[in-house]
């Protein structure tokens, strides 16, 4: 009977870790020619493509109210509300948001956030980026990370299979040539997990290489008070978007912002 139970191990393992090893091996658009000029560097890439690029469409989302309450037309509440002020937004992005907040004029900002992400405004940029090799599709996002989990759950399922074995095995059997066996499934299955999660790039969700060096371009522009109390509106924003709501001076902004689960 343990033997029923080492083949499952053996083949969870080997299946799982196959299909990290192909899902890290597909190239992201954009990493072969991560060095190649982009039609975006000589002024780096926008506000809002920055955003998406370092935190996805919640990064754009933050932005946006960060940048309309700054403005005066927006309320961000501690509590994590946003309320509108003026109702007029000044380019796609502000419009979206102010749709995704509805006629009622006020919203949590997590159920914005959501509503952006699914408005055509967002679809758009996410498109172009695809398309210019700086963001991966939505299959290359999510391709590694259903990898990383299948190896998690194989490795659950080894350690459930090996105290299956323990327990339907005689008592006079030696456990530890038993668990020794059991022992290779479970090397190869947590040591392709570390891998895994030891190479991945902290914004290779939402970044290929390419997207990642117009990232660097754009952290290099922000003055060194970017994050401070007396940076630039445009500087401040920069740096929201390319770290997130730890870096508002504003303690009501970060606490509208966190308190709704940024």
């Amino acid at each position: 009977m343990w033997l029923l139970f080492l083949t499952i191990a053996v083949t969870a393992a080997v299946v799982s870790c196959v299909r990290v090893c192909r899902a890290a091996a597909v190239p992201l658009p954009g990493d072969a020619a991560s060095k190649a000029p982009s039609p975006r560097e000589p002024d780096g890439p926008t506000l809002y493509e920055t955003a998406f690029l370092a935190g996805g469409p919640d990064r754009v989302a933050d932005v946006t109210l960060v940048s309309m309450a700054r403005q005066r037309r927006l309320l961000l509440a501690p509590t994590g509300w946003a309320t509108v002020v003026d109702p007029v937004g000044r380019d796609a992005v502000e419009c979206a948001v102010l749709a995704a907040i509805g006629p009622g004029g006020q919203h949590r900002i997590p159920a914005v956030r959501e509503g952006l992400a699914r408005t055509p405004t967002l679809r758009s940029l996410a498109d172009e980026l695809v398309a210019t090799g700086l963001t991966p599709s939505a299959a290359g996002r999510t391709g590694v990370g259903t990898a990383v989990r299948q190896v998690r759950a194989a490795t659950l399922l080894i350690l459930l299979a090996a105290a299956a074995a323990l327990w339907s095995g005689p008592q006079d059997r030696d456990t530890g040539l038993l668990l020794a066996w059991f022992a290779l499934p479970l090397i190869l299955t947590t040591g392709t997990w570390a891998m895994a999660r030891g190479e991945a790039r902290p914004a290779a969700r939402w970044a290929t290489t390419a997207g990642e060096h117009l990232l660097r371009r754009a952290a290099a522009r922000v003055t060194p008070a970017g994050c401070g109390q007396r940076a630039g509106a445009r500087d401040a924003l920069t740096a929201l978007a390319l770290h997130g709501p730890r870096t508002l001076a504003d303690p009501a902004l970060r606490a509208a912002l966190h308190s709704s689960g940024a």
